[in-house]
């Protein structure tokens, strides 16, 4: 898919890895609709960036929201053929911790938006991207997940994102290999250590420690190496059902 003129909703856009790719995106003439649950961040971004792109608050694990911010982004461009999911959280916590066992609300929240607002997102923008005129090869939309090393090297203490990642990755083949009746490719990006937000509220002498731990290159990755990732997945059509690490062949101690 050419992404010039696609239509693309971003999840998780406002900030970190999602911005980036949001604004990649717009710098080569695609139209984007900017999915974040926090509209202060998203209003600024939209308003900056211009008349190709539109904000729409979205809660990722709320279906009437998603189902609104994808109507939205139909109604504002007149269709949607790429999402990207980008939207996540994170805890750190032990399964049994100083004050007991590992609360099950929060594993169960981070279940909720990071796999489960996955599948929200996915499910109901696919739905619309039936509605696309297939090119000559029969395409008619491209999804792309954001999971993590921690799907496959989880750290002590990150149970539940990690499970949540893990999940992400297990169902990225099955639906690929459903939605390759309707010409949509289904592709999961699992990045290592960027300098995204969290990242980068930490002290310069522990980022460079952290940019160590990379084999090579030895530093965290840019949001823009992410984004770029993106950009390559839409317009080479046989990435399809697949995971990949992007990560500088970095592998997770336990702690």
């Amino acid at each position: 898919m050419d992404v010039k003129n696609c239509i693309a909703a971003v999840t998780g856009g406002a900030s970190g890895l999602g911005e980036a790719t949001v604004m990649d995106l717009l710098q080569r003439g695609a139209k984007v609709a900017i999915f974040d649950f926090d509209a202060e961040k998203g209003e600024a971004l939209a308003e900056r960036l211009g008349t190709n792109t539109v904000f729409c608050k979205t809660d990722v694990s709320d279906e009437n929201s998603v189902q609104e911010a994808v109507q939205h982004t139909v109604s504002s461009f007149g269709g949607i053929n790429v999402v990207v999911n980008c939207a996540g959280i994170g805890t750190a916590v032990k399964v049994i911790g100083k004050k007991g066992p590992l609360p099950i609300g929060q594993f169960e929240s981070v279940l909720k938006v990071n796999l489960v607002g996955t599948m929200n997102t996915i499910r109901l923008a696919a739905e619309k991207m039936l509605d696309n005129a297939q090119d000559d090869d029969g395409e008619r939309g491209v999804i792309i997940n954001t999971a993590s090393v921690a799907a496959f090297d989880g750290q002590i203490g990150q149970a539940a994102y990690s499970a949540s990642k893990a999940g992400v990755v297990g169902m990225t083949l099955p639906i690929a290999r459903e939605f390759a009746d309707y010409g949509i490719r289904v592709n999961t990006i699992a990045p290592g250590l960027f300098l995204t937000p969290m990242l980068s509220q930490l002290p310069e002498k522990v980022q460079q420690s952290l940019g160590q731990m990379v084999p090579f290159p030895k530093r965290l990755g840019h949001p823009a190496e992410f984004a770029l990732l993106v950009r390559q997945i839409i317009e080479n059509k046989m990435l399809n059902g697949e995971t990949i690490r992007l990560d500088g062949s970095i592998r997770m101690a336990p702690k």
